[in-house]
């Protein structure tokens, strides 16, 4: 019977590991994030700022589209065949609006991995497949999502209300972890918008992340030149991660980096950031452009907090630590070296 099971699992594509749902959908995720709610966020807030109302008509689709982007995104890195696939929008759907981004993860993870253990097991399976990936979507997104949205909720307002009770401890404990997370295969962004934290914490977030993509874009810039700039700079970090895995300490400058500037951040500038721009940087700018849109009236200190601690701090330091560490042999010839 077990071999039966198994055999019927390995037929329909179904693995159930950490890293199918936790760095693959969740990874996956991200993009739907990206595709939706973070350029809303972006096309929103440069709508704002400059009055051009075609922005925030279009800001407002794109945020109203999240739901559906999330369900798609996850059930296409669970190989979900097509009418799983498609059926995923309504999962996704109700389960953002039910419990948030996480409840969209559950419901979608749920019932994408039970609509393909029926997927073409029918003669009707035009009715079959969607019908049970949407209900079971739906049933469990009405469950399990709310309580599960709570309980992230709260515990991202713990960190929040730790990061304002003690701004420069937990400055350096939330720029480290997210800026770990980042570079890490699985989404920063993701835990962030999960957790629903916003304030001088996202702040802090968004100074870990930062020292990540434009620590490793400079500190690599003899190996990779103005591509691997870009594409770390303005894409992400996660490129490291194989440089990173054959030698470890090549991770030490960027994490140094975010130590110090998560409470400068926290401390100096106070910047605050919003959920969708906390986890994810300098990629796209979105970090950036969370800050503007988390603090209207800034003013002068916003300006120069974000120059700092998203691009200056970062570049500067990360490359005083790389260069350290090459003079003293842990850092050699091409060990940042990306294959691009």
């Amino acid at each position: 019977m077990k071999n039966k099971i198994l055999t019927f699992l390995k037929k329909k594509g179904i693995d159930f590991s950490v890293q199918t749902y936790f760095i693959k959908a969740m990874g996956a995720m991200a993009f739907g994030l990206f595709a939706s709610l973070l350029m809303g966020t972006i096309l929103g807030t440069v709508g704002e700022k400059f009055e051009i109302q075609e922005f925030l008509t279009i800001s407002d689709f794109c945020k109203n589209a999240t739901g559906a982007a999330l369900g798609v995104s996850i059930a296409y890195a669970l190989n979900a065949p097509q009418l799983v696939l498609f059926s995923a929008v309504t999962v996704g759907l109700a389960g953002n609006s039910l419990g948030g981004p996480v409840g969209a993860f559950v419901a979608t993870v749920v019932a994408t991995e039970i609509g393909k253990m029926v997927s073409k097991e029918t003669k009707i399976d035009i009715i079959v497949t969607p019908g049970v990936t949407i209900i079971v979507g739906v049933v469990i997104a009405q469950a399990v999502g709310p309580v599960i949205n709570s309980f992230m909720t709260a515990f991202g307002d713990l960190i929040m209300k730790a990061t304002e009770m003690q701004p420069l401890l937990m400055g350096m404990i939330v720029s480290v972890l997210v800026g770990i997370a980042l570079t890490l295969p699985i989404s920063s962004a993701a835990i962030c918008i999960m957790l629903n934290l916003g304030g001088i914490a996202a702040g802090a977030a968004t100074a870990g992340c930062c020292a990540q993509m434009i620590g490793f874009a400079v500190m690599s810039f003899k190996e990779n030149g103005w591509g691997g700039f870009i594409a770390q700079g303005l894409g992400t970090s996660m490129l490291q991660m194989g440089n990173i895995v054959k030698n470890p300490k090549i991770w030490i400058p960027p994490i140094v980096t975010s130590f110090i500037t998560g409470p400068i951040s926290t401390v100096i500038f106070q910047l605050k950031n919003i959920p969708a721009g906390a986890g994810m940087g300098t990629c796209g700018f979105v970090g950036p452009f969370g800050v503007i849109s988390a603090m209207p009236e800034g003013g002068m200190k916003m300006w120069i907090g974000i120059l700092l601690i998203c691009f200056l701090l970062p570049a500067v330091l990360t490359w005083i630590f790389g260069e350290i560490l090459r003079k003293l042999g842990w850092i050699k010839e091409n060990d940042l070296k990306l294959d691009l």
